[in-house]
């Protein structure tokens, strides 16, 4: 028996995704504050891939994994998603205190790990949560709002440290092996909003309870041998990869090329401006945390209003022209050496980064049942997480032999798999056989 959701309003909407803005804005650091802190510990550029190696095995692993078990969760207390997105904002607030203190790169390199098992904690099931709460009629608002807090969460991250390498940073002369002071702040900053905006949720947000069908299936497989219980989400995520739709293996081909090129892109924007601008490692991490900053305020400002667009047109027009335009803007950067003007095609990424985090969970969210949300949003987030791997062991070979060791042609070939995943959205269309959801 399906339950019947009533809508929520605005206001209501907006709280239960205040959380992602603490989760958001831990990997707002990573994308831009990470790969500085480990070439300031002496990392070489061609190892920049495969030291972000943590992000997609731990997403691999941790997020289908917790996506079973919040499946087969609940407590009249807890609910069912949020003993786990508020344990992985704890473990994620207790790293982000610690990174800036790394003494050596392995060091850094250690705690990423960690961070990243405690950001995937909390990611995984929050997606999973606006799929419970919210009827198929306003899922697109649900799914664009989280967009709009992913652009807060990453805005305030790179906006710390912009302000803060201006306040504090200086004219000093880097020193090898040492990561500045003036960095510390933001991941302080972060420790406490992660912990702190995922409690706002947490307490302003009721979870629905299950049916009693699944209430039922709930309460037996309590009942089960420990070892079996261990293996139930193994289980679970094997089920389903095999009854999964067909539209979600299209979206898997998007995100193969969407994702690969993504990463290449956050890994070598500080590599891009030592080059193109003749910048120090400080300077080029500022400028690629204003870059940053100006796409996550365009993705601010458009996330909601992708809601009545992909209403009208349809979600895979308005998800292909996005990335389309991401890939100009790609095309664009290595060849504009003006510190304000290569802002300008951060219009473009911000609309596609807005439509990216958004429009594939809603499409994907009206195709999976109620009773497996949790587990599909982790399937789906294996599907970001397989292509990152894979960068991370392909594409440094690929950037040391066939790209010369230059950045800008990383950009370039970033842009090109852009290309490719817009056709290759194109191709997503939802079959009725395929809307099993409510």
């Amino acid at each position: 028996m399906k339950i019947k959701k009533p809508s929520l309003s605005f206001w209501q909407i907006f709280n239960m995704n205040v959380g992602f803005l603490g989760i958001q804005y831990s990997f707002g650091l990573q994308q831009t504050a990470i790969n500085p802190i480990f070439l300031y510990l002496g990392a070489p550029e061609d190892m920049l891939p495969i030291l972000n190696i943590a992000g997609p095995v731990t997403g691999l692993i941790v997020q289908p994994i917790i996506g079973a078990m919040s499946d087969k969760t609940w407590s009249e207390r807890w609910g069912r998603r949020k003993p786990y997105f508020l344990i992985g904002a704890i473990l994620g607030s207790l790293c982000l205190f610690a990174f800036p203190t790394s003494p050596v790169l392995w060091f850094a390199v250690g705690l990423l790990w960690i961070l990243d098992v405690g950001n995937n904690m909390a990611m995984e099931p929050y997606r999973a949560f606006v799929g419970d709460k919210l009827p198929e009629k306003q899922l697109s608002l649900g799914y664009q709002m989280q967009s709009l807090f992913v652009g807060a969460g990453i805005l305030l991250a790179n906006g710390s440290i912009v302000l803060f390498q201006y306040l504090f940073g200086g004219e000093s002369v880097e020193v090898a092996g040492t990561i500045p002071t003036w960095l510390y702040y933001s991941f302080y900053i972060g420790a406490i909003l992660s912990i702190t905006t995922i409690l706002y949720s947490v307490l302003k947000t009721p979870e629905i309870p299950p049916s009693p069908e699944e209430l039922t299936a709930i309460n037996h497989a309590k009942t089960k041998p420990l070892t079996e219980r261990i293996a139930l989400p193994f289980r679970e995520i094997g089920e389903s990869i095999k009854k999964m739709p067909k539209f979600m293996w299209r979206v898997g081909a998007v995100y193969l090329f969407q994702w690969y090129a993504l990463f290449i892109y956050w890994q070598y924007t500080t590599p891009l401006f030592k080059l193109t601008m003749g910048y120090t490692t400080g300077e080029a991490a500022s400028q690629s945390a204003q870059m940053s900053l100006t796409y996550n305020i365009v993705t601010m400002v458009v996330a909601l209003a992708l809601v009545p667009l992909t209403l009208k047109y349809g979600g895979k027009k308005i998800y292909a022209l996005s990335l389309f335009g991401t890939a100009i803007s790609l095309f664009a950067i290595p060849y504009i050496t003006d510190p304000i003007m290569v802002l300008a095609p951060m219009v473009l990424f911000g609309i596609g980064w807005a439509a990216m985090m958004g429009i594939p969970y809603t499409m994907v969210s009206k195709v999976v049942p109620q009773e497996r949300r949790g587990v599909y949003m982790g399937i789906l987030n294996m599907m970001i997480v397989i292509p990152m791997g894979i960068e991370t062991l392909t594409f440094g070979p690929i950037y040391k032999f066939l790209l010369g060791n230059n950045a800008i042609n990383a950009m370039l070939f970033a842009g090109a798999f852009f290309m490719i995943s817009g056709f290759l959205a194109l191709r997503l269309s939802v079959s009725s056989t395929e809307r099993v959801a409510d």
